[in-house]
C-alpha cells in the first residue's frame, strides 16, 4: 500500500539528492524517520565539540537563571 504526501520543492530536492538510482523514496525516508536512542549519538561529537556544546549549555543556564531572578525581583517589588 502506498500513500501520497506533499513536499515543498526544497524538501523534494533534498530527498532526490540523497536518493540513489536503485532506491525508492521510501528507502531514503525510512532511515531518516527512525527513532534513535541517545546511546547511538555517543561519539558523534569530538571532545572539543562536546566541550563547546557543554559550555554553551552552561552559559544559557546562567543567563536563564539571571533572567528568572530579575523577573522574581520585579514581582516582589510590585
Amino acid at each position: 500500500m502506498s500513500k501520497s504526501i506533499r513536499l515543498s520543492e526544497e524538501a523534494y530536492n533534498r530527498l532526490v539528492a540523497h536518493k540513489e538510482d536503485d532506491e525508492s523514496f521510501s528507502d531514503v525516508v525510512l532511515p531518516l524517520a527512525v527513532e534513535r536512542s541517545l546511546f547511538e549519538l555517543a561519539g558523534v561529537l569530538s571532545d572539543e565539540q562536546a566541550d563547546a556544546f557543554e559550555d554553551a549549555i552552561e552559559e544559557r543556564r546562567f543567563r536563564r537563571h539571571d533572567d528568572l531572578e530579575g523577573v522574581a525581583k520585579e514581582i516582589q517589588e510590585s
